[in-house]
């Protein structure tokens, strides 16, 4: 169903590594994502290297509810990653072993500092997914995706619009969120080579 973004992710991957695409889904989902995160609870969300997570308000500020695949919106998105995940293994023969991710909820001041999404001596996330689901935002809004490259240069920045998806190699690209000015959401994921 998704053969063409899914082959036009992957040439992006291997030239780039990385890839930005707006209206990213034609048929309502990110619409029906929002929905389904102000549902949730959310909690805040913390910074781990080991299986010792804590909350560090100075590096981060924004606050997490994992994705569930009970939820018609949240496991129709799976299932896209899943399809990806497949086709990522079967051309790019990474061994991608599963894929997890969360909503993100920056509330107004929140950000991200500047990090990178495979923690040092770790292999365990490959490539990283971010989602937007933010209708009417502009750069004027703030909550800014800054994406960096190896030597520290700053390459792109994405503001955080509805049904756009940026992916990216989780080891190369330093990445951080600029403050928020209004209540911003987002999906945030990870296809990891690691076992569940």
């Amino acid at each position: 169903m998704y053969e063409k973004e899914y082959e036009y992710i992957t040439d992006r991957l291997v030239e780039d590594g990385f890839v930005v695409i707006k209206e990213m889904f034609q048929d309502g989902l990110d619409k029906e994502l929002l929905e389904s995160a102000k549902k949730h609870t959310f909690k805040q969300a913390g910074i781990s290297q080991s299986s010792a997570l804590h909350i560090d308000n100075q590096r981060r500020r924004d606050k997490i509810c994992w994705l569930e695949s009970e939820d018609v919106a949240q496991k129709r998105f799976l299932t896209f990653c899943e399809g990806l995940q497949n086709y990522l293994n079967r051309s790019l023969y990474l061994g991608l072993s599963y894929y997890e991710a969360h909503f993100a909820i920056y509330e107004e001041g929140d950000f991200y500092e500047k990090h990178l999404d495979s923690f040092m001596g770790s292999k365990n996330r490959v490539v990283t997914t971010v989602y937007y689901l933010n209708e009417d935002f502009t750069k004027d809004d703030g909550g800014e995706l800054l994406i960096y490259d190896e030597e520290n240069n700053l390459i792109t920045t994405v503001i955080p619009q509805t049904n756009t998806m940026v992916i990216f190699l989780s080891e190369k690209f330093p990445h951080e969120v600029r403050p928020a000015k209004k209540e911003r959401y987002s999906i945030a994921g990870w296809f990891r080579v690691d076992k569940i």
